[in-house]
């Protein structure tokens, strides 16, 4: 009998195993390749915690998997050292309630004071609630802007940042050595609650994340109140901060979608509830026609990552994507800092080495220091750390990924849409005193530097064997390694895994090609998917269009199992 079939076996003769998913059990009787992909592995955990489908079994999101995993940051917490508290937060997804409290139960019995928001609250929320209860971790149950049947259990050090490579070896160590019925310790809820043990977040700590929020104004903010918004929250936990931030700002006119207002972790208007894409935004789109908005907003399920479009002057509306919506809010940060002379010595901004290049020209331009680091807005939350260790927090104004992350404070050691909504229309509102939007100030700035095109394909590698067809195609890349690509000639290359890059190691490679271009290949580190970043610049669109069409031709051969 195999691992996963015994394994199977056992959660079915487990006593008082939950209804629902003694059901699934039942139910995936007989079906060796379901029971496989349920039971074959473990679910992973790392710097991203946990995140996987909901169901039954070792492989998946549930009660059990969610206590053994809290129940072996109860032990290493018990030994590191820091605050014996643990904030938690939720977000609208399946379960996500039912898992938040499973935490905390497993906490408290382990003699843990738990913080707990008492209702759907915003990523960066959590990240603040760390850092203002002094507490010695986080946990945050979402899967941020992954598809319905997924849940996620993302792990905050004390620092407000996602844990690093050795915290989450050492946590997951002990999850190791862990059985998922018999090991973790419980309190009843109710109970834990009356006595002190788990704790509900007030509304004060929330007031204050909004306060801080709204204290990293750049600009002089004229006008803001004039913008007439569109806004969704994708059935996610965003609405009450952005509602609370548009009141401080003095927004008169935000019209939220409906569809997509309440939360709901079944998504129904979006399979796949993320602002990159652009049917999570059709909603939004469908009634800036009707609405006719200066400016849209959405934010994903977690409220981390921040989604724009604008009037494209046809018409019609423009998404922004993530590379350009962080060249406009450095170059709009940097000149309204040294507008308002509020611009410090030595400057620092931080990016990732997916994102664009262009943003190495604005930084230059403005004198500041930009920081490359990998993939992972913790990554950019270690360099504020640094900086805050050195004395030089203030230097730090702003860092953001491509994939729609943004922060312009040391308020929060995450990506913050609630943050970047405020950039955003702060930003909005500056262009619209010019007669301009923000379609209008990226296309200025591609004039001013050149147009820096940038896509990304992404490989998806489901199941159990997935993981190893992810394995042999990167181990085939390192082991060819290629001298042209896109019928370019590679003019250097870099493994991320064994090449002294300063940086920690990671599964990632990137080649830069002739003509400025570049075609980074990374993993995904909470997906089964291998994503290629293509990266090209030329002194039109067209131009540099037609460099990325040749480029996805080419990632589509290298995926190629």
């Amino acid at each position: 009998m195999n691992l996963a079939i015994q394994r199977y076996e056992a959660w079915r003769r487990q006593p008082g195993l939950d209804e629902t998913l003694a059901n699934e059990l039942l139910a995936m009787e007989g079906d060796a390749e379901k029971i496989t992909d349920s039971f074959g592995c473990d679910l992973a955990f790392g710097t991203a915690g946990l995140r996987g489908v909901l169901g039954a079994g070792t492989n998946r999101m549930n009660i059990y998997t969610v206590a053994r995993a809290t129940q072996g940051l109860a032990t290493w917490l018990a030994g590191s050292g820091l605050p014996q508290k643990v904030a938690i937060a939720y977000d609208s997804r399946i379960n996500s309630v039912l898992f938040s409290q499973t935490a905390a139960r497993v906490l408290a019995a382990n003699g843990i004071t738990v913080y707990l928001y008492p209702r759907l609250e915003p990523t960066p929320a959590l990240s603040f609630a760390v850092r203002y209860y002094g507490c010695g971790a986080g946990i945050n149950v979402t899967a941020s802007h992954n598809p319905a049947q997924y849940n996620g259990y993302k792990v905050y050090g004390a620092d407000g940042c996602q844990i690093g490579p050795e915290t989450a070896d050492a946590v997951l160590a002990i999850i190791e050595q862990l059985d998922y019925f018999t090991s973790p310790k419980f309190v009843d809820f109710e109970e834990a609650k009356r006595t002190g043990k788990i704790i509900e977040i007030p509304d004060s700590c929330l007031e204050a994340f909004v306060d801080a929020v709204y204290a990293q104004r750049v600009g002089g903010g004229e006008g803001i109140e004039n913008l007439k918004l569109v806004y969704t929250p994708l059935n996610g936990a965003g609405l009450e901060c952005i509602r609370m931030l548009a009141k401080k700002l003095g927004v008169k006119n935000m019209t939220v979608v409906p569809e997509q207002e309440q939360p709901d972790g079944n998504f129904p208007t979006c399979p796949y509830p993320n602002p990159e894409i652009r049917q999570a935004m059709q909603k939004g789109l469908e009634l800036c026609e009707k609405v006719k908005p200066d400016l849209l907003l959405g934010t994903d399920p977690d409220c981390d990552r921040c989604g724009t479009a604008v009037p494209d002057h046809k018409g019609g509306y423009r998404l922004i994507s993530g590379n350009e919506m962080g060249v406009i809010l450095l170059d709009y940060i940097c000149k309204s800092r040294i507008a308002n002379g509020h611009m410090p010595e030595k400057p620092v901004a931080v990016t990732t080495i997916v994102s664009t290049d262009m943003v190495d020209a604005v930084a230059e331009r403005y004198g500041v220091e930009l920081r490359r680091v990998l993939t992972g807005f913790k990554f950019i939350g270690e360099q504020i750390g640094n900086l805050e260790a050195a004395g030089e927090e203030a230097r730090y104004i702003f860092g953001f990924e491509e994939s729609y992350g943004y922060l312009s404070g040391t308020h929060v050691r995450d990506k913050d849409a609630v943050n970047a909504s405020l950039l955003i229309m702060e930003a909005a509102a500056y262009y619209a005193q010019k007669g301009m939007n923000l379609g209008d100030a990226i296309d200025s700035l591609y004039e001013e530097y050149g147009y820096y095109r940038n896509d990304l394909c992404s490989f998806t590698f489901e199941g159990v064997s997935g993981m190893q067809t992810m394995k042999n195609l990167m181990e085939r890349l390192r082991a060819e390694k290629p001298t042209e690509l896109a019928g370019r000639k590679v003019t250097s290359s870099v493994d991320y895994e064994n090449d002294d890059t300063g940086l920690p190691k990671a599964q990632v490679l990137e080649y830069r090609l002739e003509g400025k271009a570049k075609l980074i290949v990374r993993p995904s580190g909470t997906e089964p998917k291998i994503k290629v970043y293509l990266s090209a610049v030329g002194k039109t669109r067209e131009e540099a269009d037609s460099v990325i069409e040749t480029m996805k031709q080419t990632a589509n051969e290298l995926m190629k199992a």
